[in-house]
């Protein structure tokens, strides 16, 4: 056998090799979300998005911490949306390209794979300590707000990268400034691929746990939130809080805020893929 045949039985076993794996993967991910849904489909129904924690796992309902969660993504959005974007904006249309910028942007992509626990501990000091917002819906949302930061400034500067040169050159060429070619053209020619990955980077932070158990977000709040400052518990710690006890209809109850949860960021995830199809379908 020469070496053209041993290349092609290499890449047909390796072909084969990547099929059985994805193959593999989509069975057991197609067993755990079917275990998931018939568990937890069932308990679905108003009573348990409206009802607030209870002691009895067929009055408990996930109301207080679906409201956390919709405070805490909210508030991430506002505060780590504008930062992101005009970091991104200063890093790729005004930072003199130097050491401390390469610097800046290596670090800028290393913190977007460092362990979320991380930031949990860093708004732990500096949020929940130093600044004294306690365990509220705000040191959660500035924690969060944190670990999605470099998400939204790598993706905000691929999408900047990708509006082609001639708009730009275009721009200056009629004499608009430098901002005016920033605000008027950029920014809305790549205004697809910004929101596709914020909206990626918010279904991250949507499904987290860690960095809000560390900050000290409860896992039983009798109330819902009304203000920034209110303790809160958001829909993965109460359902940590639930597949911990022994009863099986905690473990219903589980199920059923895991199928919320799923529901929520494969919505998220959908709209993401819809906006970066159309803004690719833009550039075409």
């Amino acid at each position: 056998m020469n070496r053209i045949k041993k290349n092609r039985l290499k890449d047909q076993i390796f072909k084969a090799w990547g099929i059985f794996c994805t193959l593999l993967g989509i069975v057991l991910l197609a067993i755990f979300i079917g275990s998931i849904l018939v568990d937890g489909i069932q308990r679905i129904d108003w009573d348990f998005i409206t009802s607030l924690p209870s002691r009895k796992a067929e009055r408990a309902g996930i109301f207080t911490a679906l409201m956390g969660s919709v405070w805490i993504l909210g508030l991430t959005t506002i505060i780590a949306l504008p930062v992101g974007i005009a970091a991104a904006i200063y890093l790729e249309e005004y930072a003199n390209k130097s050491k401390l910028s390469s610097l800046l942007e290596i670090n800028i992509s290393n913190l977007a794979g460092v362990p979320s626990i991380i930031y949990g501990l860093l708004g732990l000091e500096i949020f929940v300590r130093v600044i004294q917002m306690g365990s509220s819906v705000l040191a959660g949302s500035f924690t969060l707000a944190l670990l999605i930061l470099p998400i939204v400034i790598v993706s905000t500067r691929e999408a900047l990268k990708a509006v082609p040169k001639s708009i730009r050159d275009a721009s200056y060429a009629l004499g608009a400034s430098k901002w005016q070619t920033v605000s008027r053209q950029l920014l809305p020619a790549s205004s697809g691929g910004i929101l596709t990955g914020v909206i990626l980077a918010l279904s991250r932070a949507v499904g987290e746990t860690a960095p809000l158990i560390v900050i000290g977000a409860l896992a039983y709040v009798p109330f819902a939130p009304t203000s920034p400052m209110d303790e809160f518990s958001v829909l993965p710690i109460q359902i940590f809080n639930w597949i911990s006890r022994p009863q099986h209809g905690f473990e219903v109850n589980a199920a059923a805020g895991i199928i919320i949860l799923l529901i929520i960021t494969f919505v998220m995830n959908g709209i993401a893929v819809y906006f970066r199809n159309k803004w690719q379908k833009k550039f075409k």
